[in-house]
Formats: C-alpha cells, sequence, structure tokens
C-alpha cells in the first residue's frame, strides 16, 4: 500500500492550507483553532446597545470578500484568544492589528 511520506504531507500543507501565527505558540495549522467570528466592533463603545444590535453584531456576518479582522481561539495550543486580519478571497492571514 502507498503511504505518502513526511516531505509530501509537508508541502501539500504548504499550498493548501491556512496557517495562522500564534503570538504564543509560533505558526500552527489552522485546524488547531476554532474560529469565532468577524470582529464588529460597536461605532461609539460607550454607548449601550439594544438586544437586537449588539445580537446583529455579534451573530451576523458579513462575510466581505476581502480582508476582515476575525477572532480565533487556540484550542489545541495555548488556549487564548486572538485578532487577525485575514483575506477571505485568497484566504490567507495578512496580519494583525
Amino acid at each position: 500500500m502507498w503511504h505518502a511520506g513526511p516531505s509530501f504531507q509537508a508541502e501539500v500543507e504548504r499550498a493548501v492550507a491556512l496557517k495562522i501565527d500564534c503570538p504564543h505558540c509560533g505558526p500552527r495549522p489552522f485546524t488547531e483553532f476554532d474560529y469565532g467570528g468577524e470582529l464588529v466592533l460597536p461605532e461609539d463603545p460607550a454607548a449601550t446597545l439594544g438586544a437586537e444590535e449588539d445580537l446583529r453584531r455579534v451573530f451576523v456576518r458579513a462575510n466581505v470578500a476581502g480582508v476582515q479582522r476575525e477572532r480565533w481561539f487556540h484550542a489545541a495550543g495555548c488556549r487564548r484568544w486572538l485578532t487577525l486580519e485575514r483575506d477571505t478571497v485568497r484566504n490567507r492571514v495578512v496580519g494583525a492589528p
């Protein structure tokens, strides 16, 4: 039976998988993280939002084609939340705010 060697698996992972640079653990595959959603901050952080506005801010996603700010939880690592900017068209992390 044919079995892909480590170099082939590493090449495939480099070519297709999203890597997230955890500030505590270093670059890790996205499979170690849980997606927490788009980060949408209220226009006025001091304002009190109504329940419907807050629900919409947290759970209704814009899903833009391009760069968006997101929250990810490193479930299989340091167990910390991180914020990053990801290009949803290319599925690549482009920076951390």
